[in-house]
């Protein structure tokens, strides 16, 4: 019988140095970084890795312009230093974006977007993508695309990345330097035991209990609740809950550019080339006060980012365009800002370890783009309490995948000219998405066929088997909207060949 991958038999009862808390960017950077320091840690994720926050964001890695507008330098620096990090670490996974910022009349002034951008070509320091340029908006390949009163605007630099396969590469990193990452298994109980945490993992196979000297509490929309399960009910709330949604509609416009559109309510919404056939239009701020679990666009946000995008483009965007929509919930720090907009996006670290008990450190907020550099900070603030090596290393560590030099155009070059039978399309997605790690889906492959059944789109059996073997998924939607995004391109049918091939594997 299949064990199902990174878990070990129920009922152990181990002792680790950090149990983490939470299988989303925070949760999964973290136990990465504490892995490779030489710590014993487990992970425990209540559904699949990165299954809510980070897989619904916007998908960028970038510095924050508008956070300019709220004085947070602090943070932009660190995204944009952060920004050229994660391009060399994962080079198959992150790449650069030339964003288009149309002029508004209206709204903020040329002047106050040109000085915006010379900080933000600035305030990182060396910088690999080019910097901020105005654009002639009369002039294709924006012409025909927006309305005729948007004659001027600025370009500059950011980072596209796929979040949910992020998530899921540190997870494999944390997994391969000796940690414990177990999905579906959710923390039911949390107490202090002496010097150590004891804590009550459930999962479908059984209950089991696990022993910790630390505890990181990165549980996202729930910290609050594993925080109080941990200090009986003792600890503050500090979550403000903001659902921002996203649509998905027909491509847009040609080219390898996105758009950000200014709003007349003070926010900014991004337009942007999304798995080929696709836009991405998103995204929204609002107070969250529901299911966490069962998180969806409302009809309001989706009218309202049609409107946002029909302000700009010469043909509008209704309701019926959309093909597909995801929601998520930031989980931000409550610094009581007087709008969800306005509320930083900085993480702020809780620390509980009355008279020297064993740790618990809670993280409120963050983003994809800092999570490297949050890993390290939990790392130094846990040193406080716990015998932690202080060698900061994932700056310079690739990503699994990520081992190669040369640019992705080269690398993809090689891709082709090994494996020349691969259909082009099917070519660059795995080499997007698996870097390096492609020669393990394909194995010894030297045709279609060695690869197996095609379930539809390019997806093969090797794949699939690939991705449970390696990846730890177990479902249909694991594999078509975390693993991938194949889920937006195939139709039913290839959803129930991929859930009946995952069967035939845990069987």
């Amino acid at each position: 019988m299949a064990r199902h991958a990174g878990r070990e038999p129920i009922g152990l009862r181990a002792m680790y140095d950090l149990l983490v808390i939470g299988g989303g960017i925070n949760g999964a950077g973290i136990a990465r970084d504490a892995a490779g320091r030489g710590l014993s840690v487990a992970l425990a994720e209540k559904d699949d890795l990165a299954s809510h926050t980070s897989s619904a964001s916007t998908k960028l890695v970038h510095g924050g312009l508008r956070y300019l507008e709220h004085y947070e330098f602090r943070l932009v620096r660190e995204s944009l230093r952060e920004r050229e990090v994660l391009l060399r670490i994962a080079p198959h996974l992150v790449r650069p974006l030339r964003f288009v910022l149309p002029h508004h009349e209206g709204l903020r002034p040329r002047w106050m977007l040109r000085l915006g951008l010379f900080l933000y070509d600035h305030l990182g320091g060396n910088r690999s993508l080019p910097g901020s340029e105005a654009v002639d908006l009369s002039a294709p390949p924006h012409a025909a695309v927006l309305k005729d009163r948007f004659a001027r605007g600025f370009a500059y630099s950011d980072c596209w990345v796929d979040d949910a396969r992020l998530v899921v590469l540190n997870a494999i990193d944390a997994r391969e330097r000796g940690a414990r990452i177990m999905t579906r298994t959710r923390c039911t109980a949390l107490a202090r035991a002496g010097d150590h945490w004891r804590a009550k993992l459930v999962s479908p196979g059984g209950e089991q209990t696990v022993r910790a000297r630390a505890v990181i509490n990165a549980a996202g929309p729930w910290v609050d609740d594993i925080a109080a399960l941990a200090t009986a009910g003792r600890a503050e709330a500090h979550l403000r809950l903001v659902q921002g949604s996203h649509v998905v509609v027909r491509r847009k416009f040609e080219g390898a550019h996105a758009y950000i559109f200014q709003n007349g309510d003070g926010r900014i919404v991004f337009a942007i080339p999304y798995e080929d056939d696709f836009t991405l239009i998103g995204t929204t701020d609002r107070p969250f006060a529901g299911d966490r679990d069962a998180v969806a666009i409302s009809g309001e946000e989706r009218d309202y980012l049609c409107a946002a995008a029909s302000a700009y483009f010469s043909e509008p965007v209704g309701p019926a365009d959309v093909v597909s929509s995801y929601a998520g919930i930031r989980p931000l720090y409550e610094d009581n800002a007087a709008s969800d907009a306005t509320v930083t996006r900085d993480y702020v670290f809780a620390v509980d370890a009355p008279d020297g008990a064993p740790p618990l450190l809670s993280i409120f907020g963050g983003k994809i783009t800092t999570y490297r550099r949050l890993a390290e900070h939990a790392m130094e603030r846990l040193a406080r309490h716990l015998a932690v090596p202080a060698r900061p290393w994932t700056g310079d560590a690739p990503l699994p995948g990520g081992d190669f030099a040369g640019g992705f155009d080269a690398f993809l070059a090689e891709v082709r000219a090994l494996w020349p039978w691969l259909p082009a399309a099917t070519a660059r997605r795995m080499a997007r998405a698996y870097g390096t790690r492609i020669e393990r889906v394909i194995g010894e492959a030297r045709a279609p066929d060695g690869l197996g059944r095609d379930l539809g789109g390019g997806l093969s059996e090797a794949e699939v088997d690939y991705m449970r073997r390696e990846e730890m998924a177990q479902t249909s939607e694991d594999v078509l909207w975390r693993r991938s995004k194949l889920g937006l391109h195939l139709p039913q049918e290839a959803h129930e060949n991929v859930a009946a091939s995952l069967a035939a594997d845990f069987a």
